[in-house]
């Protein structure tokens, strides 16, 4: 398994994250939407990577700078067929680690409230994650939660 900084213009990338999207609009209101399209996940203040294993492109994930001591995790995805393999945790570790590495003292979420999303929040619940208000700039949603999870300073 290999993560990797992704190229957004890569045709396998491109088709990845127009999956991911249409997932986000079959279960999430337009209104509740808040998954990033490709112009979107090129802003300068948005790191993106893609998972690969065996040459086959697995998964993405991203973090948007907030501020210089607070970020956002964006685009997380895992393909079907990778899920409950472990990868997912993997990543979600990456984020993490390069969240503490830029010396963030926190870094968040938002996901969706529905049934769809209940194992991505389970997931960041394992890994420290608590719920939390909104936050830059959301709204309070029913279709949405926010979690945050604060971490070490080590200077």
């Amino acid at each position: 398994m290999e993560i990797r900084p992704g190229n957004l213009l890569e045709k396998e990338i491109i088709e990845f994250l127009q999956e991911h999207l249409a997932d986000m609009q079959s279960v999430s209101p337009p209104e509740s939407k808040h998954a990033l399209d490709l112009a979107g996940l090129q802003m300068p203040e948005i790191s993106f990577w893609s998972m690969w294993h065996n040459a086959k492109l697995i998964g993405c994930g991203a973090i948007k700078q907030l501020h210089a001591r607070h970020g956002e995790i964006k685009s997380m995805r895992i393909a079907t067929s990778a899920r409950k393999c472990g990868f997912v945790s993997q990543l979600l570790q990456h984020l993490i680690d390069t969240a503490l590495c830029r010396r963030y003292r926190r870094l968040s979420l938002e996901a969706g409230s529905m049934k769809f999303f209940e194992p991505a929040r389970r997931l960041h619940e394992k890994f420290g994650f608590t719920y939390c208000k909104p936050f830059n700039g959301y709204q309070q949603d029913p279709n949405s939660v926010f979690m945050s999870l604060e971490l070490p300073v080590n200077y």
